[in-house]
C-alpha cells in the first residue's frame, strides 16, 4: 500500500519553527520558573508510562481499549536501539534545576532542558504518582511514543507518532509543542521526510495546535485497523 501523499511545503518562515522555548532568559528565571527536560525513556520508566497511557486512553474517551499492562509494556519495548523501533521521550518537570545525571546522556540523544517562566506556579494533584524517585523531586508530566516508518512517495523513512500525552495541570504550558519539536527535530537530524500522526475529528484544540505547528490536517484520509478477533481470525487462514 503506497504511504500518504507528501503534504505540500510549508510557507516560509523568517526563522525554522523549533517548538522549544527561548533559553535566553534561562539563566535568570523570573517569577514561577518550570524546569523542563525530555530525555529518552528507561525500562525503570514503565509504571510511569503505563500510567500515562491510562490517562490518554480516558482523555480520547478510549478507557475501554486501554488493556497494556507493564509486564506487556516490558516485554514489547526497549529491545532495540533507540529510533530504530518503539522510543520513547519522557517529559519531566521541577521547580528547581535538574541534576546533571550522566545516566541520561548516550550517543543517542542528549537530554533537552528548558526554563518556561509562568506567572503561577503549578499545582499538581497527582505529583506523588508520578515522581521520579531516582531524581529528586522530579516529576513525570508527559511523553511521546514513535517509530519508524517509510513514505514510498519520498523514498525515504519517516518518523509516525502514536501517543503524545501532556498530563492535565501541565497543558498549555508549551510542553506538548516541546515534545512534538523533539522528535520534528531527531528526524530532521536523521535525514528523514517527514513525521506524522493521527488526531481525532472532534478534537479542535488539536487540530488548532498542530496547524499552527506547521502541521497539514488530511482529512480526506481514514484511518483502517485490524485488531482482536478480525486480526485472530487471520491466524488460521488458508
Amino acid at each position: 500500500m503506497a504511504a500518504a501523499a507528501p503534504p505540500p511545503p510549508p510557507t516560509p518562515a523568517p526563522s525554522a519553527p523549533t517548538g522549544l522555548p527561548d533559553s535566553g532568559s534561562d539563566s535568570t528565571p523570573a517569577g514561577h520558573p518550570l524546569f523542563s527536560r525530555i530525555r529518552l525513556a528507561t525500562p525503570l520508566d514503565i509504571p510511569y508510562i503505563q500510567k500515562l497511557i491510562h490517562q490518554l486512553a480516558i482523555f480520547e474517551k478510549l478507557a475501554h481499549l486501554s488493556i497494556a499492562t507493564e509486564s506487556d509494556l516490558a516485554s514489547t519495548l526497549f529491545k532495540s536501539q533507540p529510533f530504530q523501533s518503539f522510543t520513547i521521550f519522557l517529559l519531566e518537570v521541577s521547580s528547581r534545576p535538574f541534576e546533571n545525571d550522566s545516566a541520561f546522556h548516550s550517543q543517542n540523544f542528549t537530554p533537552i532542558e528548558r526554563i518556561i517562566n509562568l506567572d503561577h506556579s503549578v499545582t499538581d494533584p497527582e505529583a506523588e504518582a508520578f515522581v521520579n524517585g531516582i531524581n529528586g523531586d522530579v516529576v513525570v508530566a508527559g511523553f511521546v511514543l514513535f517509530f519508524p516508518n517509510y513514505s514510498t512517495f519520498l523514498g525515504k523513512p519517516g518518523f509516525y507518532v502514536e501517543d503524545l500525552f501532556v498530563r492535565e495541570c501541565y497543558r498549555r504550558k508549551g510542553l506538548g509543542k516541546m515534545l512534538l519539536s523533539a522528535v520534528a527535530l531527531q528526524a530532521a537530524r536523521m535525514g528523514y521526510g517527514r513525521v506524522e500522526w493521527a488526531v481525532l475529528d472532534w478534537n479542535d484544540n488539536a487540530i488548532k495546535f498542530y496547524e499552527e505547528m506547521g502541521a497539514n490536517v488530511l482529512p480526506e484520509w481514514r484511518i483502517c485497523r485490524l485488531t482482536g478477533p478480525a486480526l485472530e481470525a487471520y491466524r488460521d487462514a488458508n
